[in-house]
């Protein structure tokens, strides 16, 4: 039993041979940046194991057929770190804000009107809805050490977003069909990041 105990420290623990001399990180999303979107984050260290994540995106693009899925988005995290910061398990807390024009289409080819089960409006290809909100989350996710400066993180979060928006009834069309607002509880962050540390 100890020995098996034992193993699953060591588990827990793999890669966090980081440095608690690490204090700082500047990161982009490559989900992110395959949907188009400019993402920027940096992450400050706080103390031994407790970091902040701070991460900001923008989409200003109109695709074919005037589709868009116009938007920004901030998302501040607190993250505690099961060794030491910028290094293997961690587990995050975080907030989102922002605002959106999207119209005709979901990112990653959701062209069904279906996007990760709560979201369900099928008719999503047809209308355009601008908005804002705001939510909150955990997260949990993992860091690697790819040498002295650069690393990758994998992370999901789960939680609760308010969305308000107007609802129009084509991308193109400037005629207001009515306001609405959503309650959705479901994936709120996903990301595979390339980290460059700063020393």
């Amino acid at each position: 039993m100890r020995k098996a105990l034992m193993l699953v420290l060591v588990a827990i623990c793999f890669g966090c041979y980081g440095s608690y001399a690490q204090k700082a990180a500047v990161k982009t999303n490559l989900l992110y940046d395959a949907t188009s979107t400019l993402n920027l984050g940096v992450e400050f260290g706080l103390a031994r194991r407790w970091t902040l994540d701070v991460s900001g995106n923008y989409n200003p693009w109109t695709f074919s057929e005037n589709r868009k899925m116009k938007h920004w988005l901030v998302q501040p995290e607190v993250r505690w770190w099961s060794c030491t910061r910028f290094s293997g398990h961690f587990v995050g807390l975080h907030a989102l804000g922002g605002g959106y024009n999207w119209g005709g289409m979901l990112p990653w080819g959701f062209n069904t009107g279906r996007m990760f089960g709560s979201i369900r409006n099928e008719n999503i290809r047809n209308h355009r809805y601008e908005g804002w909100l705001v939510g909150a989350g955990v997260s949990y996710g993992y860091h690697w050490v790819l040498g002295n400066r650069w690393g990758l993180e994998a992370t999901v979060g789960v939680g609760y977003a308010y969305l308000d928006y107007d609802k129009y009834p084509c991308a193109k069309c400037g005629r207001k069909i009515g306001s609405e607002t959503q309650h959705y509880f479901g994936p709120t962050k996903a990301g595979v990041t390339l980290i460059f540390m700063i020393k």
